[in-house]
């Protein structure tokens, strides 16, 4: 919009007439998009989407503080344990994940607090029984 506002017209008229005079010669027609419905529409916005879609745009990945990614580590651990083909790889994931664990509690990690315990492995090979019966 190469006009300025002139003085004593309203703002909304002004832009009114903008987009109108623009639609006429036809500025809007054949824009990527058109006709498409608005993408992410269905999406949740936080006060942050704009750097979200933009790191996924771009195709960036952000690496997580360690104290995050071992929580990361430990809730797919879970869900393998819980998967596994038998109780032994079931116990032998949820032995490897709370041997890291531990060695996270004892040196300590940087990052956000870690509020992670070893699993009952006892516990999760139960579930992992109950889920085979059933």
């Amino acid at each position: 919009m190469p006009d300025r506002k002139p003085a004593g017209v309203p703002f909304e008229s002004w832009v009114d007439r903008q987009v109108r005079e623009a639609e006429e010669r036809g500025e809007f027609d054949n824009l990527p998009g058109s006709g498409k419905p608005l993408p992410n529409l269905h999406r949740e916005h936080s006060e942050m989407w704009w750097i979200k879609q933009k790191v996924e745009s771009e195709g960036l990945t952000m690496p997580l503080p360690p104290t995050l990614a071992l929580r990361k580590e430990a809730e797919e651990a879970l869900a393998g344990a819980l998967g596994a083909r038998s109780e032994t790889e079931a116990r032998q994931i949820i032995e490897e994940i709370n041997d890291r664990i531990r060695q996270a509690i004892r040196t300590g990690l940087s990052g956000p607090p870690l509020n992670l315990m070893p699993f009952d492995a006892d516990r999760i090979v139960s579930e992992w029984r109950e889920r085979q019966q059933g």
